[in-house]
Formats: structure tokens, sequence, C-alpha cells
């Protein structure tokens, strides 16, 4: 039986009584946001309290169950199952309270909180304290209890105290507005109210712990597992968590625990969701009845985590051929494929498989990703296909060859060396994939010529030789190229983004829209060996990037090994990708012909031949260039006959006097691939941690590219705009990639809605609106709102965001912002997006 009382802090603490955080337990994690909001909450039911003495403030619950272990007679012991971190919070904020009022108000305050609430002061040794924190939290938290000279360390419990400390030492030294400490005191320990939930002797705690989940606590699926083990381990579990458990919890954080026990299920599974975990180890473990069989899975997962840490952390990879392959695939960023990963290092520990063998299995996942992205297939079913590929390859074959042979099979578009050669002249490289994934693979390819003096490739950024934004001398030298019936807008969107026309530089080579002969002055001079073979030619046209592309796709074909025979050939045009664009293009847009060519890697008469004898959606809205109905446009059904210009007009199209559609609501090649989904949405980037010696300025080296790209005028303007951010109450996130991009974020991950930003900003020169993320973010999932947003920067001169483009991430050029007076508008409608982003919380504290 359980029985649930409401209480307070002096109920739980008065008294002979110790609370117990089991060994096993997640150490203390509470960080400043979480103790920012406790301590807004005491101060306020402080300040409630003056006026209304019996005011309360409810916080949660805290699980009790009763200690198996027998303590000093006349002290309740009770195991802490859950609220630990909530608990300990409190008493550090004790501590924090006595400290002060010992120290600016009378020395007896520490005697006094100490025998009330802190210690059981006719106790000896641990017994005296009134909570025992897990191990590895004990020390720091008994130099706060004790106020020693190393209460307030750097670790999360220190941290915490001395955060409560300097709270109080600031608000009571406030001349404007004065902490009553006496007040916060009795607020902390008769005002706050909780219930304190408590199991019986019998009860079975570990299925408290199953229905706490299942009442929505924060138990994640790894702490719920966690304790299931050592539920089961009622004699060895103090020598298996020393000799095992702690090891582990030292090598992962909690995340990657939990990670770990998914990729154990993923083994045998491919199946199981990470939302799965404890349902699906417990169902498993369940069928272990001997305390010593609990106790061999933990080792077992100890000793997996020792592998999974190298995957993690692969500088610690002793051989250098498997550490290259692993780090290799850390840097491409994609996790589902660390089940197979795992699979090769315990292979590799049971002696079934080489360092050698493991580090070629790699090689082939590497070239598999490679060569996916360049024939613009780079996210299709890959999680499904990774997450398979342990359960259905041959066992037969040397796990190497096995790997290859799985990813050669079936769709799974393992590109062959044909393909490569096709891809690489016509697929839009530049706009398939993550960005780090697309400088990665040009990052790869500058290695393969293992130049005497190599350069340091990590703050280089793809550079398009033809510029995106061409000017007449660009036009003239390209048109130069084109017969006589070749429209020039179409033939530049079929070579812009393509690989032979990418190459890397410096971020601080100004290179922009300038003609050919400028820019080969700077690519000589860089030492790229990519950029310098550009600089070689005397001209760059069609013919050149063409050239380059056929060199590139041979350099790719010798780095990167292709599938074996039974891939077939897999280099058909993906419909696929076109059908979705056209699927998710707006009503009140249109696009090109071109535009759907160039998305696909193929020409425009294919596509218009592919739209008149299939059924495709939206076909109505692919127009000719210039924004007028294709003379051949005709519908798939022979019996319709309405006008594709009136059903457009109906839809939101506007035309002019000669019938052409407004161009400002035309969707390019760009805005299709985002539709489409081959170009990732954009996300701030958790930073990574630096490895020693190569930690990052991500925001000093935002603003060096943004100077260097755009001029001393757009990044002073950016700068204001950036800290004009920060005053309201927003906080900047950037992107680690070759280009550092700076996220505008309006609420953290930390916010019980989640983050959420309004724009991106890049040293490119675009200030990104990102509605195809806010459509999913509360409150701008209500279109009404985006509506507005649209509307608002739409008053911006040099501003015109088409209503069709409220889906997608459209934006304007940064130089907008060197007007005084727009960016002070902007600054205005900035703040208006802040304020809404703000939705007020719910009064509880999360419980964790």
């Amino acid at each position: 039986m359980v029985a649930a009382v409401e209480t307070t802090l002096q109920g739980l603490l008065e008294g002979t009584k110790q609370y117990q955080v089991p060994l096993y337990q997640r150490t203390y994690s509470w960080t400043k946001a979480q103790l920012a909001r406790l301590w807004e909450d005491v101060r306020k039911l402080a300040e409630d309290r003056a006026d209304n003495p019996t005011a309360t403030h409810f916080i949660g619950s805290l699980v009790l169950a009763p200690s198996p272990t027998i303590g000093p007679a006349g002290v309740a012991e009770y195991l802490v199952v859950d609220g630990q971190q909530r608990l300990t919070s409190l008493t550090l904020l004790l501590c924090a309270i006595r400290d002060h009022r010992a120290t600016r108000e009378d020395p007896k305050h520490r005697d006094r909180l100490n025998q009330q609430y802190l210690t059981n002061p006719w106790e000896q040794g641990q017994g005296r304290w009134k909570l025992v924190p897990t191990q590895a939290d004990r020390d720091a938290y008994v130099a706060c209890l004790d106020s020693t000279p190393q209460a307030g360390g750097t670790d999360p419990v220190g941290v915490a105290y001395q955060f409560f400390a300097d709270q109080l030492a600031a608000a009571e030294d406030d001349p404007d507005d004065p902490l009553d400490i006496a007040g916060i005191e009795s607020a902390v320990v008769t005002g706050l109210a909780l219930v304190s939930v408590t199991a019986q002797p019998g009860d079975n705690v570990y299925r408290i712990f199953e229905s706490l989940n299942n009442t929505g606590l924060k138990l994640t699926q790894g702490d719920l597992l966690r304790n299931y083990l050592f539920m089961r381990l009622p004699t060895r579990g103090e020598a298996v968590y020393r000799s095992l458990w702690l090891p582990l919890q030292t090598r992962l954080t909690s995340a990657e625990l939990e990670l770990l026990f998914w990729l154990d299920l993923v083994h045998r599974d491919a199946r199981v969701k990470q939302t799965d975990i404890y349902a699906v180890q417990q169902a498993r473990l369940e069928r272990l009845r001997a305390e010593e069989e609990i106790e061999a899975e933990v080792r077992r997962f100890s000793r997996l985590g020792a592998l999974l840490r190298v995957i993690l952390h692969p500088a610690e990879e002793p051989d250098p051929g498997v550490r290259r392959r692993l780090e290799r695939l850390s840097a491409w960023g994609t996790t589902t494929v660390y089940p197979l990963l795992l699979h090769l290092l315990d292979r590799r520990d049971h002696g079934t498989a080489s360092s050698e063998q493991i580090a070629s299995a790699m090689r082939y996942v590497e070239s598999f990703f490679v060569r996916r992205l360049l024939i613009g297939r780079a996210t299709a079913n890959i999680n499904r296909i990774l997450l398979s590929v342990v359960t259905e390859m041959d066992r037969d074959l040397p796990v190497d060859e096995a790997v290859r042979a799985y990813l050669s099979t079936g769709r799974k578009y393992y590109a062959t060396d044909a393909g490569v050669r096709a891809a690489v002249r016509s697929i839009p490289y530049y706009l398939n994939g993550r960005p780090q994934q697309r400088n990665l693979v040009l990052r790869w390819l500058e290695e393969s010529y293992e130049s005497k003096e190599p350069v340091a490739l990590d703050k280089a950024t793809i550079e398009h030789v033809l510029p995106q934004t061409p000017t007449a001398e660009w036009r003239q030298m390209l048109a130069a190229d084109l017969g006589q019936d070749e429209n020039f807008d179409e033939a530049y969107e079929a070579l812009v983004h393509t690989l032979g026309n990418l190459t890397l530089t410096g971020y601080n080579s100004e290179l922009g829209n300038k003609s050919f002969p400028a820019k080969r002055v700077e690519l000589a001079k860089s030492g790229i060996r990519l950029s310098q073979e550009i600089a070689a030619q005397d001209r760059w046209g069609r013919t050149e990037i063409h050239a380059r592309a056929d060199k590139l796709a041979e350099l790719i074909i010798s780095i990167w090994p292709g599938p074996t025979e039974q891939a077939g050939d897999q280099s058909e045009v993906p419909w696929d990708v076109m059908t979705k664009a056209l699927a998710e293009l707006p009503a009140g847009s249109w696009t090109t012909y071109g535009d759907l060519a160039a998305l696909i890697g193929t020409a425009p008469v294919p596509v218009g031949a592919r739209l008149a004898n299939c059924p495709v959606p939206n076909a109505h809205r692919v127009l000719q260039v210039e924004g007028t109905v294709s003379p051949g446009f005709r519908w798939p059904d022979p019996n319709r006959t309405d006008d594709p210009v009136e059903l457009l007009r109906a839809e939101g199209v506007q035309f002019d006097g000669r019938g052409r559609a407004d161009q400002a609501q035309r969707v390019g090649t760009v805005e299709l691939a985002q539709l489409a989904g081959v170009t990732p949405e954009d996300l701030p980037e958790r930073l990574p941690r630096p490895r020693p010696g190569q930690g990052v300025d991500y925001a000093a080296r935002f603003i060096e590219q943004m100077t260097t790209l755009q001029g001393p005028a757009v990044a002073t303007a950016v700068r204001v705009v950036l800290d004009a951010w920060t005053s309201m109450g927003g906080r900047l996130s950037y992107g680690t990639g070759g280009e550092t991009s700076c996220f505008l974020m309006a609420r953290g991950k930390d916010h019980e809605l989640g983050n959420i930003w309004p724009a991106a900003i890049y040293p490119n020169g675009k200030f990104e609106i990102v509605f195809q993320h806010l459509s999913i973010r509360t409150p701008f999932d209500d279109v009404a709102l985006r509506e507005e947003l649209r509307q608002r920067l739409n008053q911006l001169p040099g501003v015109d965001i088409a209503a069709a483009k409220i889906a997608l991430r459209p934006g304007f050029p940064l130089t907008v912002l060197t007007d005084p007076d727009a960016r002070e508008a902007l600054l205005d409608h900035l703040g208006w997006f802040y304020d809404q982003a703000q939705v007020p919380a719910s009064d509880e504290l999360v419980v964790v």
C-alpha cells in the first residue's frame, strides 16, 4: 500500500530522519535554468506571504520507500525513489540561507538551521546527515553541508549552492528592493508544499517507478532500466555498482547510457523505438532469474559501454585505420550508423573480425553516404537501411564484404560508378544533404591530393565559382556556350549548384560575384588544390564546369568504392523527388520546368513530357521561365478543359497585362529542394565539445566571416541586430559548419514548449525567415501569426515575401539592415515575435 500526504519541507526534515539517494540513481543534474525558476518561485512566494502569511506554492512530489538497511536506533531512514533532484536543491538552498544569515545576522543561525533541517546532531558519521546523496555527489554536498572551503565548486552541486548564495547576496544588497531573508527562509520551509508518497514495507519499489513513468513524471527510459537492474540485485547491488556501474556511468553521460540500451536492442530487432527501451529491455530481463544472471547483464553493458565510448570519442581508438574511419563517420553526423559501428567493434572485441576488416566495412559505409549524397538521395530511407544492417547482412561473409553486399542490394541508392559520373554533371549538389556533409566531401577530396603543405580546412567554406547571383559579365560568358534555342535561366540553374562549379575557399577570400578574371587571381593564391585547378582555366562556362565535373567524378570513384555488381543501374531520374516538391508547392505560387529540371538533374523537355503523360499533383503550377503557360501544356485527363491561367488566378497567382505570372511568387530550385526534403531544415546545432587545443569561438568566427564576405557596413548592422536581440532577452546559437550561421533563439531547448527562432543569419548575405520551422512550434503553428510576421517584414524596404512562401524559408539580403530606419523597424518586429514566443508556462516545476 502506498500512502500519500501533503507536507512541507519543515515536515519532511524536522525530527531524526535520513533520506538516502540510492547509489545507482543518476547524479545531481539541475541546471541554472531550473535553479533560477525555483529561486523565482521562492522569491515570489515570500512576497505573497508578506501580505498573506498562509500562502503556499505546490512544487511536486517526493516518492519514498523504507530503507532496506538497518541504521542507528531512532533514525527513520527512507530511500528517495523519485524527487532527489528537488530535495537536493532545496537543502542546498537551506545551506546557502544558513551561511548567509550566520555571516550577516547572527552566528546562531548556523546551529539552528543545522539542527532543525540539515543534520541529525546527536548521530555519528553518515548518520548525521539528513540527506545522503549518491556517492558521486557526496563529497561536494558534504562540503556545502559543513561549510568547508571546498563548498561552491564547479561541479553541479557546488554550482547550485553558489547560485543560491549569489542570489541571496545580490538581492539583499539591492537598495531599491532589499530582500527579507527571514521571509525567504519561511517561504522555503513552510510555504513550499509537496506531496510525499511513501511505499510501505513489502511494496515493490520498482513497480512504483513504472507507475511514475506512466503518470508523466520525468523519468527517462535509462533511469527506469538502471533502477530495475539494481532492484534485481538485492545482495550484489553495492559491489556491482562499484565495480561495473560506476565506471560505466563515468564513461557515458545519462543520454549516452540510454543510447547504449537502445543500441543493444537494435542488434536484435531493428524496429525497436527509443521510446520503448525500458519496456523491451525489461521483458527480456524478466526471463532471467538468478542474481548472477543480472550481474552478467550489467557486466555486458559495461563492456559495450566502453565500445560506445570509442564511437563517441574516436580519438581514443588505438588502431589508426579504425580511428580515421570513426572520425569521418562521426563528422558525417548520421547517428543511425551507431548500431552497425557497435556491432563491428563488438565483433573485433570477440575476435571474429580484425581491425583491418572493420575499418574496411566503415569505408564502405562512408562511400555509401558520399555516393548517395552525390546522386541526390542523401536522406532516402537512410534510417531504415542503417538500422537493419546488423540483423539482415550475411553472417557467412567476412564482415566488410557482408556490409558492402547488404548496401548493394535493393533500392538503397548505393550509386554505381556510372551513376556517379552522371550525377556529378547534373544533380544540384549544393542543395542536397546537410551543409556540413557537403563541405566534408569537398574537404576529403582536397585531402586526397596529399599536398606537401596541406591547408587547414576546418574554416573553409563552399564557393560557387559561377556565382549564385550572376552579373552581366557572367551572363555574357555563359551565354556564349548556349545554342540558339536555349534559355539562359534554365542553363544557369542546371549548372550553378552542381559539384563541377563548387570549390573550397578560406573565408578570408572576398570572391562573391566578382568576374572570373578577378576570381582567378584570388583562387590562384589559395593553397587549396581544388581552387588552383580552377584558376588554371582561361574562362568558366558550361564546357569548363562539365570538364571539371568529369574529373571530380573519376577522383570520387577512386576514393570511395562502389557497390557490388548486384546493385545494377540505379541512375534513373528521381521523378519521385519532383513529385514530392510539386505536391508541397503551395497555392498562390508557381515554378518552372527549368527549376524542376535543375532540382532532379535532368533537362526541361523531359520534365514537360513527364508532366504531360503522368498524373502529377499541381502540374498546372509549372510554367515557362517568363511566367507563361507552355504552348504544349495539356491536362493528363483529356476531358479536362479549364484554363490553367484562370485556375492559377483563383489560387492567388497574379498576372500582368501580358499574361506573365508575378516573379515574386515563383518558387525556385533552392526552395523546391526544401519542399522535397532534399535540403534538410537548418537547425541550431548544439556546439560540440572542442577537442584539446581545438576550441572554436563560433560567435567570433561568424562575425569574421560576415565582415569578410559582406563588408564592414553589413557586419556592423548585423552586430546591432544581435545586440538588440540579446538585450530583449533572446539568445544566440551558432552553426558549426564551414559557413557559421547564427540563430536568433527566442526559446531554448530547456523550455517546456521547446526551442523556437524566427530567423537564421548567414555570412553569405541572407536573413532567412524560418516559416517552415515555425509551422510546428507553438504559438506560430497558428497560420495567422505567421501571416502577421510576413506582413510585418514586408513593411521593410526591399523585402517582398510572397504569401505562398509562408510554408518555406524565404529571406532577404542583409544589405537591408544597413538602412537605420529599416533596421529599427526589423527590431520592432523581432520584439513582437519574442513576446509572442513567451507563452506563459505552468507554475509547477518539472519533476526530475
